[in-house]
């Protein structure tokens, strides 16, 4: 009897350990399969907010032009723990690379602007791959990470813009409240 019973737990212990890899390896299929969307009333639209129980914002710079401030924010950002995403287009990764560096070594988010800050609802879907794949590239290279977020130039976004970034394994993120809006 020990024998049999023996036997079945082995059994049963060989179908599960089955039954797990099958579903560990079949993540990378369902993955594709499954996806989030961002369409309302047949329009696509970016993230301008995430529901959540904590009380918490999500703050965000532009790094599209110099580079003046950017260790005072740092600084600031360190004082208070505070993490923040910075959006960064590919002429300011290209010039300021060190800060590009210092951005991720502080454990802020990096965030795709864009190479030229162009409109991007302007341009065709082959242009708008350039500009994410671009500064994509550049910061990789540079940090070794992979951006998943895109905030558009302008905040100009049609359906092809929200949909290329999302073919191009972004997020389109938008801002619901500018820091020119509060006076």
């Amino acid at each position: 009897m020990k024998e049999e019973t023996k036997r079945r737990w082995r059994n049963r212990g060989i179908l599960v350990l089955t039954l797990m890899v099958a579903l560990a390896g079949s993540y990378k299929y369902v993955e594709s399969y499954v996806s989030v969307s961002s369409n309302v009333n047949g329009r696509e639209l970016p993230i301008y907010s995430v529901d959540t129980e904590e009380k918490k914002v999500a703050l965000s710079f532009d790094a599209a032009w110099g580079n003046e401030d950017t260790q005072k924010i740092l600084d600031i950002l360190k004082k208070n723990d505070v993490h923040v995403t910075f959006f960064m287009t590919g002429g300011w990764v290209e010039s300021y690379p060190d800060d590009v560096k210092a951005i991720q070594k502080a454990g802020h988010d990096l965030g795709n602007h864009s190479e030229n800050h162009k409109n991007m609802s302007q341009l065709s879907d082959d242009e708008k791959t350039k500009e994410l794949l671009s500064v994509h590239e550049k910061v990789k290279k540079l940090t070794g990470v992979d951006m998943e977020l895109f905030r558009p130039p302008y905040g100009d976004y049609d359906d092809q813009v929200v949909l290329n970034a999302k073919e191009n394994g972004y997020y389109t993120i938008q801002w619901s409240v500018d820091a020119c809006d509060t006076e």
